[in-house]
């Protein structure tokens, strides 16, 4: 397989995008702003693929093929080659907005530019760039390695080609390739993050406390996580930049943030990643 894919954002949802696509037989170069993070997620996806190691899923042989597969570069312009590259960085559609620009100067003509955002409008990213037809949303569950689905988000202008070719890769990557329009928050957040609002309305209020919320969810609804600790992997910072664009967009009073949630994120407790959130890690 000769294609080159290029992950931009090296992160939780990059270096996941970066091992799955390495592991599906692609050339994957990972970019990020730090030779420190590219190590970070390096690091990430060799813990990953060790654990199937581990559970005898793939052997240490294979392990190493995968991981030589992938390279890591501070520098956009090393992106030139790729047919495909997906952007993972933070979900702000300002930094968003510079690399798609950078991205549409670097890329061949014809290379499909895609972003793993949440939340952030595919028209508007697409808007930036002189090839709107070729920029998609390809939205990655996490984890990546385990989480089958994408949603694939469609700009106005994205063409018919375009989604094609993605749900192609999509499926090539052992993903299932679910379709919808550009809309704030898609499908997935636009369900899930007023239920994560709701829980934590109840826990603001004093309905009752993070462990019975979760419990009633999960033994209710049979929910593998309970709302706050969904919230807590996701990030805070992320539930609220995702619940703004959709009050944003909608312009609807059903999508403002619990006060909570706001305080925790003013607080810095984000969730397990600062050891901090709705629990303590």
């Amino acid at each position: 397989m000769s294609e080159i894919i290029g992950v931009v954002g090296s992160g939780t949802m990059g270096n996941g995008i970066a091992q799955v696509a390495a592991r599906a037989g692609y050339s994957v170069v990972m970019r990020d702003v730090q030779d420190e993070f590219l190590q970070r997620g390096l690091n990430a996806i060799d813990k990953s693929l060790q654990r199937d190691v581990d559970k005898e899923r793939l052997s240490a042989e294979e392990k190493q093929i995968v991981i030589g597969r992938i390279s890591t570069t501070t520098k956009l312009e090393d992106l030139s080659g790729a047919s495909f590259v997906i952007e993972a960085v933070t979900e702000d559609l300002k930094v968003k907005t510079e690399i798609f620009k950078a991205l549409d100067s670097i890329a061949p003509s014809e290379s499909i530019l895609a972003s793993n955002t949440s939340s952030i409008s595919i028209t508007k990213l697409a808007a930036t760039t002189q090839r709107p037809d070729r920029v998609i949303g390809m939205h990655f569950m996490n984890p990546v390695p385990v989480m089958k689905l994408v949603e694939v988000i469609r700009g106005i202008a994205t063409s018919n080609e375009t989604y094609e070719k993605v749900r192609g890769l999509t499926e090539k990557l052992g993903k299932t390739a679910l379709d919808c329009n550009d809309s704030p928050g898609f499908v997935s957040n636009r369900v899930l993050m007023p239920m994560i609002n709701e829980a934590i309305f109840t826990l603001y209020e004093g309905v009752a406390t993070r462990e019975s919320i979760d419990g009633i969810m999960k033994l209710g609804m049979n929910h593998p996580m309970g709302p706050l600790a969904l919230a807590d992997f996701i990030g805070l910072d992320v539930c609220l930049a995702i619940l703004n664009v959709l009050y944003d967009g909608f312009g609807d009073p059903k999508y403002r943030a619990c006060p909570l949630l706001k305080q925790y994120v003013d607080a810095g407790w984000l969730g397990k990643k600062t050891g901090r959130g709705f629990y303590e890690y």
